[in-house]
């Protein structure tokens, strides 16, 4: 029954620092055009440039 008075404390800790890190992500522009990455991995820009030179 004691860890309970350590495991608490800590756990709310992790929590907040997640929160914080994911407000800071979101803030940041983490979030910002996903769909843009998500293209970029389906086009193939460098086999374009080999066959142009």
């Amino acid at each position: 029954m004691d860890i309970l008075y350590l495991l608490i404390p800590v756990s709310v800790v992790i929590v907040f620092l997640v929160g914080l890190v994911f407000f800071w992500a979101i803030a940041s522009g983490q979030f910002d055009e996903l769909d843009r990455e998500g293209e970029s991995v389906v086009e193939d820009r460098d086999s374009e440039s080999q066959y142009k030179k």
